[in-house]
Parts: C-alpha cells; structure tokens; sequence
C-alpha cells in the first residue's frame, strides 16, 4: 500500500463522517500492509490533521445545534401562552443538547419553605417525579444558594451539599449518578434550578455547563413573563368584576325596592305564603320554598324539593342572617326568639348584598303571616276542641247537634274513625298542635289528647304517631287506639277502650310507644270487645293452617309440648311418637310461629291461645 492511497482512503472516511476509531485504523491497516516508516510516519500526522478537522466540524455541528435550540426557545417566548409547555419545551432540549439520560426544573416556593419539582422528562421514578425538598438541601439547595451552577460526577458521593433522606430515596428510585444543576435567577433572586442527569458516571463539560445556563436564563423570562400576564389578567379580572359588581348592586337595590312595595302590598291584601314566595322567586331569580318549625313544606315556587338543613337553620337564626349552603340560602323565619319555619332559595350559588337583605325581608313577611295563619288556626282548633270535649263529655244531649257541629267543621261523625289517646309529660297543648296535622277532629280531655282519624288500621297509626310525635315534642308520647267505628255512641266507646289501651302501654312499661287493643294479645282481650277468634288467628293462625293444608299434627303436638312441662321425653310418651318427631315438629312451629315462640310472654300466648281454641271447638 502507497501512503497517497492511505491518506486519499483517510479524507474520504472524514467526508463521509467516520468516527474517530475508523479514521484511526487506517494507520492500523497501513502498518500490516507493510507501509514503509517514512510513508507511516507521514499518515500518521495526516490522521492527526483529520482527528482535529473531525472535531472542529462537530463541535461547529454542536454549537449550531445549541444556536437552533435557543433560537426556537426565544421564539417559544415570543409566543408564549402555555407557560407549562414552554418549560417542557426548554427541559425536553436540554436533555437532547447535554446528551444525558434526565433533565428536570424545580421552582422554589418561599412562603411554604420548599422546593417542588416542576417539570421532567426522562424520568421513570414516581417517587421522583413529586419529591418537595426544603430550602437549601441537594445539589439544587447549593446551586439556590450560591447562584452558581455545580456539578457532580457522583452524586451519593459527593459532600459538598446537604444530602437528606426524601431526595436521597427519589435520586436513587431514578437511578441518577451524575447531575450538573445551574440557576433560574430573576434580578438577584434565585427561583428555581434546571438540572441535567445521567446514571452513570460523567464530567460535565464547561460547553455544557453553558449552555444548560443558557436554558435555564430562558426558562426564567419565561415565568417571568408568565407572572406578568397573570398579574395584568388579574388586573382587569379585578376591574371587569368591581364593574359587574357595582352594575348588580345597582340593579339589586331596585329590584329590592319594587319587591318591599310589592310584599307590602301582599300584606295589606291579606296575600298568602305562595303569593310571597311566587314574588321572592321571581325578584331574585331562584326557587323558594317555605318550611314550619318542623321542616314541613307549606308552599314551593320553583327549584328542587329539599329539607331546611338543620344546622343551616340554627345558625341563621342565631345570626339573624340568611346564610348559604352547597344546595341553598337559607333564612330561618322566627318571631323573637321563637322559630317559626325558614325561607329556602335554590338556584342561586351568590347573592349581593341588596339581595341578601331582600331574602331576609321576605323571612320576615313569612313571620307575620306565619303568625296570622297560627292565630286562625288556634281559633278553629279551639271550636274543634269544644266539638270533642261535648262530644266525650255529654255525648247524650244532643247527639244529632254534635254531628251538625262535626259537619260544619267538615268532619262527618257518622262515618268510621279511629279514635286515639294520647299523652305525654310536655304540656298537652302542646302536643295537641303537633298532632293537629294527622287526624280529622282534635282536643284535650281529661287531662289528654285525643285524636278522631280516617284510617282501617288503629295500631299501625298509633305507632306511627307515638314516634313521630315522640320525636317532634322531644318526650316519650304513649298513644291507645282503637276502632274503627261510627255514630256518637260508638265514638264514646271506643275513647274509653282506647284510654284503657293508653293506660295497659304505661303499665306494661312501653311508654313512648303505640299499639290499639288487638296489638295488646291476652291484656287486650281483658280491655277490649272480646274478639276470641281474632286472638286465636292472630296467635296460633300459622300453625292451624299449615296442619289444616297438609294433615299434620302440629297443634297436637303444641299442646302435648305445653301439657309435659316442656318435656320432650313426656311429650313423646303422649303423643306415641319417637322423640326425633317431636323435635322436628317444635322446629316446624319455630318457623311459623318465630323463633321467640317459647319466650315466657309468647309461651302464655299461645297457651292462652290453645286453650281458647279447644274450648272453642267444644262449644261448636
């Protein structure tokens, strides 16, 4: 091999861009031609010459491509929008530039003491991806306080900065060795630092070092300029909403100033609750509902069916302001210091202060009616309790004028009614306006409540009555019922069964509670009409069916049961069966009877029960 076609061989390989081991073979592959020394010695300093040619053409191609990279991020801040996708932008090329494995930007944050990770890219760590370290801790805690870039060949290693726990994990979570950390200074003032790191072992060169500062001079104008953007939207945010403010206080102020005169006029007129809240709603946009003290609904204009929060409530009427929840504004409606009801308003998440005290305007015509509608209806529960106390107390006068009285008040006496008594510690009343709303005539007599109601079912009513009145007057209401039945004479009985009934409940120690006669078993049989065969159903029913429908001697053996003492071996003997029947059987009524059926109260029940069926059966 000639050295001219050694050397020929070496410029095409740097035409071509060969790496610096091809160009450095060729000298290698001239030697084992048997190239003389001199021709050697010459290519020699030919690949010397190409080796430096190599490495100025890439560092110009660098430098060119560092040029590119910080031309297009000034042209990324020339058109800033997204300040996020900017400082993507700045973090994905300084990764690409720096040739390193991650790159990352965390921005400090000086009221909470802390320094948080803002962007990453190449990161494959969680843990790192969300570390907040303090203020002057890591490699980034020096490059904060100095304001001077630094660098780390390995990073565990390394002791010029402090090393703490949380970044120590999430570096090595990342696998990170080598890190080159520069700062993002606004003025004076450092606000972040833009890091780039490999995980393996690597110097970084003053070239990099540059131009990482580069990046990071960039990815500060860029939250600079985002922070002046947001300070000047701030700015005429501010201003649009003090002019918004000011045009809907202006037009609050005459809208609350048409809708006092029209709630006035309401008033004079003798206008009702839906009138008020149809010119609430309307004014102010919204749905209104009113409650009474117990959360009833009594009118609703618009929006969505919603119960007065409690707590809502309370704190209105301790602060005589309407106050806001999720759902609703809500006013609580009172005269003095006595709760009437509240004024619920949907649909409106704000309200101006004109219109605040236009919501609280309307509570308060709600009060003055609210009272007015009391004093009417304390004036008509007063005749309906006349009605009910001549009734009780001189039910032979007049009978035919007792049941005019009750037409008049549109309660017909001669249809069927349940009658119900009802008392209670709190004043009787009280409890009286409470039960007002559940039944047709109601009054005190003899020092109790009692209740004339349209309903086939006495005992389900009373229960439902003694916990809901138990709940509303906050003490235990014990209520007897009984009926139904008809007629002056009819009522009359069925109001002593129905006292005797209250009575049984507080002797039997179920105070707070409710039930008629028939719910009473046995105890009822002694108070009421005598219903033998309803006790009997209403007791053994179940069994009697079943061994009527398939031939079985379940009563049989309910008596045999009883008769032994509860011995199942005497039981067995009477019934001439083995005693594994006789368990099967007591299983078999378990299941219809309930699995209390042996309890002592049950057991005498149903003995009761048996012997009234048998005694029965003879007299048939």
């Amino acid at each position: 091999m000639k050295a001219q076609d050694a050397v020929r061989e070496l410029l095409g390989l740097l035409a071509r861009g060969a790496g610096a081991d091809r160009l450095a073979q060729v000298t290698a592959s001239a030697r084992a031609a048997g190239l003389d020394p001199a021709g050697l010695a010459a290519l020699a300093g030919a690949t010397e010459d190409a080796l430096r040619i190599r490495a100025t053409v890439a560092a110009h191609r660098r430098r060119e491509a560092e040029l590119v990279a910080l031309f297009d991020t000034a042209g990324d801040l020339a058109r800033l929008r997204d300040t996020d996708a900017v400082l993507r932008s700045i973090v994905r090329r300084a990764r690409m530039l720096l040739g390193v494995d991650v790159s990352y930007l965390t921005l400090n944050d000086e009221h909470a003491g802390k320094t948080y990770m803002r962007v990453t890219e190449g990161s494959a760590s969680a843990l790192f991806q969300q570390v907040t370290l303090g203020m002057g801790e890591g490699l980034g805690g020096l490059v904060a306080q100095t304001a001077r870039p630094y660098a780390t060949r390995d990073y565990f290693a390394d002791t010029r900065f402090r090393h703490t726990t949380p970044i120590d994990s999430s570096v090595h979570e990342e696998g990170l060795t080598a890190i080159l950390g520069v700062p993002l200074a606004l003025g004076g003032k450092v606000i972040g630092v833009l890091f780039a790191a490999d995980r393996a072992a690597r110097d970084f060169s003053p070239d990099e070092v540059a131009l990482l500062s580069s990046l990071a001079d960039h990815a500060a104008i860029a939250i600079d300029n985002a922070r002046l953007l947001d300070e000047t939207r701030l700015a005429l945010a501010e201003l649009n909403t003090a002019n918004t403010t000011i045009s809907a206080h202006n037009a609050a102020m005459r809208r609350a100033e048409d809708t006092h005169d029209l709630l006035m006029d309401l008033v004079l007129r003798g206008g009702d609750l839906p009138e008020v809240a149809a010119a609430v709603a309307e004014t102010l946009g919204g749905g209104i509902a009113v409650h009474d003290a117990s959360g009833t609904e009594l009118a609703r204009v618009g929006g969505a069916l919603l119960d007065p929060p409690e707590d809502a409530v309370v704190a209105s009427r301790a602060s005589g302001r309407a106050v806001s929840t999720p759902d609703a504004w809500v006013c609580a409606v009172q005269a003095g210091q006595e709760l009437l009801g509240s004024l619920l308003l949907t649909g409106k998440s704000d309200l101006v202060d004109a219109d605040r005290r236009l919501f609280e305007r309307a509570g308060v015509v709600t009060a003055l009616l609210l009272m007015l509608r009391r004093s009417v209806a304390q004036a008509e529960d007063e005749v309906r309790g006349e009605l009910l106390s001549d009734l009780l107390t001189a039910p032979d006068r007049n009978p035919g004028a007792l049941i005019a009285r009750g037409h008049r008040l549109g309660v017909d006496l001669t249809e069927p009614h349940a009658v119900l008594v009802a008392t209670t510690e709190v004043p009787r009343r009280r409890l009286a306006m409470a039960a007002a709303r559940y039944a047709a005539l109601v009054g005190v007599h003899a020092d109790q409540v009692v209740l004339l109601a349209r309903t086939q079912e006495p005992g389900a009513l009373a229960a439902r009555l003694a916990a809901t009145l138990s709940s509303t007057v906050d003490s235990p209401v014990t209520v007897g019922a009984a009926g139904p039945v008809s007629g002056v004479d009819g009522l009359v009985s069925a109001h002593a069964e129905a006292a005797r009934c209250t009575r049984s409940l507080l002797a039997l120690g179920r105070a707070g509670q409710g039930a008629a006669t028939a719910d009473l078993g046995f105890v009822g049989l002694l108070l009421g009409d005598g219903d033998l065969e309803g006790y009997v159903h209403t007791t053994i029913g179940p069994v009697l069916e079943y061994d009527d429908r398939r031939g079985t001697e379940l009563l049989r053996t309910l008596e045999a049961y009883f008769t032994s003492g509860a011995n199942l071996t005497r039981a067995k003997e009477v019934l001439h069966v083995h005693v594994n029947t006789v368990v099967q059987r007591l299983e078999r009524i378990g299941s219809l009877l309930g699995a209390d059926w042996q309890d002592p109260e049950r057991a005498l029940e149903i003995q009761l029960a048996l012997r009234l069926f048998r005694l029965a059966s003879l007299a048939s």
